[in-house]
């Protein structure tokens, strides 16, 4: 293989029983697995999840959600995303849990569900400051008014999402918000009513009391820590990926020489660079270039020049002189002591993460592997 991702799924296990053993027990655990898992590959890992116990698989959309079901019924999927009116079917069809968000959506499902002789099982997303999907949460009273007359459309939990975790003052005033239509909620809706709004990053503390019974973990789960304040920030979870390619060329260039297209390396000696068979087309970053670090046998090196589709650019100088095409180059991942982590490569792209991860395309082969240790 000329790049490859490498995913290992006895970690992704370790992680989340460290995270299930750091909430309280009757919390339940909804693992979002949008975007492929975040290019971790939604198959094997939902698979995992699942068989690890987490209670409830989050997706973005209905067709990741017909790829979950495809290998099974009887897992909970929550669709996270708005559904487009020729989907609506697929709730019924593949036994999803929809997220509403406005009245309009009612006699829809309704009209499915009628059709089917079944009901729509939702979750209600309230608006509380995000400003995107959700009734607005001054409306939200209403809305809760109009699924009871449903009965069609059943309502089996409550969420909204925090739009700035850092932001402690704004958090607080989305969490009276939210705690005031889940007051205005009959007792007989709350019984079984699954109620989350916290993520690994806005989960500061755990309140007694709480109206909360469920928490959204996103990249925690595949080893990435949220910032320092958050009650997860000092979990050793571990990096459940690692992205690896191989040299393809090592030569000499003078001193003075440019790299890469638009010039933005110049070398101020006789240099040896290493073509790495990877790009911005695999999962490399386009802006690491003239920051970024690659590992080869078990040193770091710098990436030179711009990033281009197809090969990047390191700077071998200082490397042993029996160095030779064929070696192993890791941009993401750990090569012996030393390791680059994925928020390091994130932050020389100056991006986020999550966009990194999203990054790694399909030509870019995922290997699972099972490190129990």
């Amino acid at each position: 293989m000329r790049s490859w991702a490498e995913i290992d799924l006895a970690a992704l296990e370790r992680n989340l029983d460290l995270i299930r053993r750091a909430v309280p027990p009757k919390m339940k655990y909804v693992s979002v697995v949008k975007a492929d898992a975040y290019g971790h590959g939604i198959l094997p890992t939902a698979t995992r999840l699942m068989q690890s116990g987490v209670d409830l698989l989050a997706v973005a959309n209905v067709k990741e959600a017909a790829e979950i079901r495809e290998m099974g019924s009887g897992w909970p999927i929550l669709v996270l995303g708005p559904l487009l009116e020729g989907e609506d079917s697929a709730l019924l069809e593949y036994d999803l849990t929809a997220t509403l968000s406005s009245p309009a959506e009612i006699p829809r499902f309704q009209e499915k569900a009628k059709c089917k002789g079944q009901k729509v099982k939702v979750h209600l997303k309230v608006d509380t400051g995000m400003g995107r999907l959700g009734i607005w949460w001054e409306d939200a009273q209403a809305l809760i008014q109009e699924i009871e007359k449903v009965d069609e459309i059943e309502l089996r939990g409550l969420l909204t999402h925090f739009a700035d975790p850092s932001d402690l003052d704004f958090t607080s005033l989305q969490r009276e918000r939210f705690k005031k239509i889940y007051d205005s909620i009959p007792a007989s809706l709350k019984a079984d009513l699954m109620v989350h709004a916290d993520n690994s990053s806005s989960l500061l503390h755990l309140e007694r009391d709480s109206i909360f019974n469920a928490i959204r973990i996103g990249l925690l789960q595949f080893g990435v820590s949220p910032k320092k304040e958050s009650l997860f920030s000092d979990l050793p979870v571990e990096p459940v990926l690692s992205f690896h390619s191989k040299l393809a060329v090592v030569k000499e260039l003078p001193a003075q020489t440019t790299i890469s297209y638009g010039r933005q390396h110049q070398l101020t000696r006789k240099s040896k660079i290493g073509i790495v068979s990877a790009g911005y087309g695999d999962a490399i970053p386009l802006h690491c270039g003239n920051r970024a670090q690659a590992l080869v046998r078990g040193q770091s090196y710098p990436i030179i020049g711009r990033v281009t589709m197809d090969q990047t650019v390191v700077d071998l100088t200082d490397a042993p002189d029996d160095l030779l095409s064929g070696e192993k180059v890791t941009l993401i991942g750990k090569q012996e002591d030393q390791e680059i982590l994925l928020s390091k490569l994130a932050d020389d792209a100056n991006t986020i993460p999550w966009e990194l991860l999203c990054s790694i395309t399909k030509r870019v082969p995922r290997v699972y592997t099972t490190n129990r240790e």
